[in-house]
């Protein structure tokens, strides 16, 4: 057993206070060999619980060669964000944006170390485990059917956070935001998009209604039930304010090709918005709800094209830029 399991199990042992608690086995190593996620037994709970344990390496490993001391910040304070969600916010979920259960947060990972071996400090999360929750499924591929699952939850989970004072976290959600990638943005080609960056940002950043975003909302960071009727959301990381047609973009962007979104993206979009609107209702929120989805509709294409000038930045060619995202980026930057 290597040091940092070791000590990771220690901490699982005294959290619980039951020493006979043991790894089963690793699911998943971290982004960029960041740490891993792991599956714990705990006989006191009788139960298995999950590990997200972070271990900053000496070298960052980025598949796109991103392995700068800026996208290494990122990741870390990315950690600490998801941490400050589990403490703080993911109690407010409910079974309609279902999210894990959390038992312990704990974190030492500097917010402004260098990539070196001083800086090789852990953080671990302890939560539920989703698999004996009943949401063991994973999916490649999706039906609309469990696009529109995916759809609920976010209306939902935009509807619990919708204009409250979000402390601690990112004041911006999503991975993707131009302040955070310079680096992406000087490799850009030159053209419109690149000299309209900043505009469209602070279009989306300045919205007059603003919740939480999840951040991630990929199709990956979906757990579904065995009968795909319902879904449970993990990897928080990214966690954020921000207008929720961000994530609903990334999501149909993660789960459609430019033909489903040309023929599907209208009416999900659509039911969005019922959905929300409905939310909204049930948790007796006081707005205007007309005003909201009027400037979220307004937005989205230019969520579309912030996108896309992060991808183009980010990895040049890309399958996600495709024909329907061109044309949504075509019709936000005749519009500013």
């Amino acid at each position: 057993m290597s040091e940092a399991n070791d000590a990771t199990l220690t901490f699982i042992q005294s959290s619980f206070a039951d020493t006979a608690s043991f790894k089963i086995a690793s699911i998943q190593m971290l982004w960029s060999g960041y740490g891993e996620i792991a599956r714990y037994f705990v006989p006191s709970l009788n139960k298995s619980v999950i590990v997200k344990l972070v271990t900053p390496p000496l070298q960052s490993n980025h598949p796109k060669g991103w392995n700068g001391q800026r996208s290494h910040q990122r990741k870390l304070d990315s950690y600490i964000n998801e941490s400050i969600f589990y403490k703080h916010y993911s109690q407010q979920t409910d079974n309609l944006c279902r999210t894990p259960s959390c038992y312990f947060a704990h974190t030492n990972i500097a917010s402004n170390g260098p990539m070196d071996k001083t800086n090789g400090a852990n953080s671990a999360l302890i939560m539920e485990d989703l698999d004996q929750a009943g949401f063991s499924e994973r999916l490649n591929q999706a039906s609309l059917q469990t696009v529109k699952l995916g759809v609920r939850w976010l209306a939902n989970f935009h509807a619990k956070f919708l204009n409250q004072k979000l402390r601690d976290l990112w004041p911006i959600g999503t991975y993707w935001h131009l302040a955070t990638r310079p680096d992406e943005y000087a490799r850009m080609p030159e053209g419109e998009l690149k000299k309209k960056a900043s505009k469209l940002d602070r279009a989306l950043n300045n919205a007059r209604f603003q919740t939480l975003l999840h951040g991630d909302a990929k199709l990956a960071n979906f757990c579904f039930s065995v009968n795909a009727n319902d879904l449970a959301a993990v990897d928080f990381q990214y966690v954020g304010r921000g207008i929720g047609v961000k994530d609903l973009m990334y999501f149909l962007g993660s789960c459609f090709d430019a033909d489903e979104l040309a023929l599907h993206a209208g009416s999900l979009v659509d039911e969005y918005f019922s959905i929300l609107r409905l939310s909204i209702e049930n948790n007796h929120l006081e707005l205007d709800f007309d005003a909201l989805e009027g400037e979220w509709r307004a937005l989205l294409p230019l969520v579309w094209a912030d996108f896309e000038r992060f991808l183009i930045g980010w990895a040049t060619e890309h399958y996600k830029v495709n024909a329907y995202m061109r044309k949504q980026t075509s019709i936000a930057l005749a519009s500013c």
